[in-house]
């Protein structure tokens, strides 16, 4: 066996091309292995085996460095740099992320998970090295599904300029997640038929040398064109041809559903969870089919991830010209909904929490300041959601929720989430996002007859007294949950409250919460800083009431478990309660003077009468 003798990539340096092509079959089949039981990106890394053992048997890394875009295609780097042990031993499965990490192997020099970003910080390396006069080559593997993203070509028009070693490999499989979309694919596709002879050039019109690979899964071919350009004294780009799932039936076939996949029977390629029933991606997917049937003018918009709102080849095929899939390029979704909605046009752009960060500058510019009525459906933004550092979706209550003229809203069960969505696909006041309800998935069937166009109205679920419990969107059943808690152990049944709008608040009703409740407790899924429970305290500031905030901290989190991170957060419904006597041994009553104030104040905005 070779893979299991590997330390370094040195190793593999007197390997015969027989030897590495033996090497390749055990790649595969430890990556299929593992796949199967602990689930992970499949097609790039099974289509990727062979240029990464070219690269590491031409190049010397570290000394000469690898950037991967997006780390799809990172399994089989790192088992030939000392980590083959994390897909040869199941024991040692967790022990390696599913991306480039610097905090694993000198041989990864960025913690990556988002694409499009590898042409750049390849170009920084190189700078980097030129100031320091230092000979090394500098090599960026991207995707072609990762080039539609705008800093992608932002880097390759920057690395023209460099002047100096830098090896862009693209790895064409013509896939991205799912089809690629945008005309450079065309110039991709024309390039592939002609192995790389059309005149009509993407990467030579942007002043980067060029040398094509017609079989990028052929080690001879790609050895030869490696040795080609390696030491090379100015920007290069080297297009190999590869096959997404390379090995692996199943994937070759299906190149979409084996992108990414969970533990699946190896013979069947059936997943070994099931999740029969609802969810909130197949309810958006029912609702914009429906919607789409009674109104042209409702269109769907993704970027390269369709999948997230059950956007399956069928279902495209039947939505037809209302679906648009932007590629890799969420600053051009956001301005393109932005665009849609003031034509007229009804969009709506679902998206991962992780994702939306990438275009924030949009969000406040192309859509916020123009008022335009499109509408944006946030997945994953939870604790709950995607747990590698490069995904996290902790993020979005602080970014999103302090841009003016957005409304964004945390339903907390489905009849809630499809009221807001008709709503906010109907009117035509204001920008509108909705964060998904990420811990479990709830249908009470109540008909909801809240109008949403009242801004800022929180509903109260349970009348109480003396504390109130506001939970935001995922974390409302934590707080029904705390106040049952919290009269069980006092005595005094508390208020509970779904705050709705994650933008606003409702000074009416906190006001009056001034004239019977010593502290007000806030929930929310999502860090602190800059959160929703800042502006609730921030509104009690000056009065008797004091609030206390739960939610995370601000850090990176890591392949955690949610629970532990609830718990050292102090989110579970005991530690909630305890704090509360820990830190707010507050009086039961409120200075009569305050009160005072307090009523006239309501009367003053016809709250309560005479």
């Amino acid at each position: 066996m070779y893979l299991e003798k590997i330390n370094s990539p040195s190793d593999i340096k007197s390997y015969s091309l027989d030897e590495m092509k033996e090497l390749a079959k055990e790649m595969r089949t430890a990556l299929l292995k593992k796949l199967s039981i602990h689930g992970g990106h499949c097609g790039p890394n099974f289509g990727m085996v062979e240029a990464t053992i070219a690269l590491h048997y031409v190049f010397n890394s570290p000394v000469d460095k690898f950037v991967f875009d997006v780390s799809h295609q990172t399994y089989p780097h790192k088992m030939l740099t000392g980590r083959a042990y994390g897909f040869l031993d199941e024991r040692r499965y967790d022990d390696i992320t599913g991306y480039s990490s610097p905090e694993e192997s000198e041989h990864d020099f960025f913690t990556l998970g988002h694409t499009s970003t590898s042409v750049s910080l390849a170009c920084g390396l190189a700078k980097a090295r030129d100031l320091k006069g230092e000979k090394s080559n500098v090599v960026a593997i991207i995707g072609d599904g990762s080039l539609s993203g705008g800093e992608a070509l932002e880097g390759l028009d920057v690395a023209a300029e460099l002047g100096s070693n830098l090896i862009v490999v693209v790895n064409d499989n013509d896939m991205s997640i799912a089809e690629n979309h945008g005309g450079m694919y065309q110039n991709l596709k024309l390039l592939r038929d002609t192995d790389g002879k059309a005149e009509c050039n993407l990467f030579k019109s942007m002043n980067l040398d060029y040398v094509f690979v017609k079989d990028g899964n052929d080690l001879e071919s790609l050895i030869n064109a490696f040795e080609r350009v390696k030491d090379t004294d100015k920007p290069v780009v080297v297009h190999i041809v590869t096959q997404k799932g390379k090995g692996f039936a199943l994937a070759e076939k299906n190149k979409e559903t084996w992108h990414w996949c969970m533990p699946f029977d190896i013979e069947t390629g059936k997943p070994k969870f099931s999740f029969d029933g609802e969810d909130y991606s197949s309810v958006t997917r029912d609702y914009l089919l429906d919607k789409m049937k009674k109104d042209k003018d409702v269109i769907a918009i993704t970027s390269a991830t369709p999948a997230v709102f059950g956007f399956d080849e069928k279902t495209r095929k039947i939505a037809g010209k209302q679906f648009v899939d932007v590629g890799i390029a969420e600053e051009t979704a956001v301005a393109l909904a932005s665009g849609i909605a003031a034509g007229g046009g009804k969009p709506v752009y679902p998206v991962y929490s992780t994702f939306i960060q990438r275009a924030f500058d949009q969000l406040s510019q192309d859509l916020c300041i123009n008022n335009n009525a499109a509408t944006l459906v946030v997945f994953a933004a939870s604790v709950f959601g995607m747990n590698d550092v490069t995904h996290l979706g902790i993020y979005d209550i602080p970014m999103m929720s302090n841009i003016p003229n957005l409304v964004y809203l945390a339903p907390t069960t489905k009849e809630e989430y499809l009221a807001m969505l008709d709503w906010s696909v109907e009117q035509n006041e204001h920008p509108v996002a909705i964060r998904i309800p990420c811990c479990e998935f709830i249908s009470n069937g109540e008909k909801i007859t809240k109008d949403f166009s009242k801004l800022n109205k929180y509903e109260v679920g349970q009348q109480g007294s003396d504390v109130a419990f506001i939970g935001l969107g995922s974390f409302y059943p934590l707080a029904k949950e705390a106040a049952k808690l919290y009269e069980k152990k006092t005595g005094t049944k508390a208020t509970v409250i779904n705050p709705y709008y994650i933008t606003g608040v409702d000074e009416e009703l906190l006001t009056s919460l001034k004239l019977n409740h010593k502290a007000v407790v806030t929930l929310e899924d999502g860090i602190l800083d800059g959160g929703f429970g800042e502006k609730i305290a921030r509104f009690f500031g000056n009065s008797n009431v004091k609030v206390l905030n739960f939610g995370l901290k601000k850090e990176f989190l890591d392949r955690y478990n949610p629970a532990d991170i609830l718990k050292e957060n102090h989110l579970t419904k005991e530690q909630i309660v305890e704090a509360m006597y820990e830190k707010y041994d507050a009086p039961k009553e409120v200075l009569q003077q305050d009160v005072d104030s307090i009523v006239e104040k309501l009367r003053g905005i016809g709250a309560i009468e005479e």
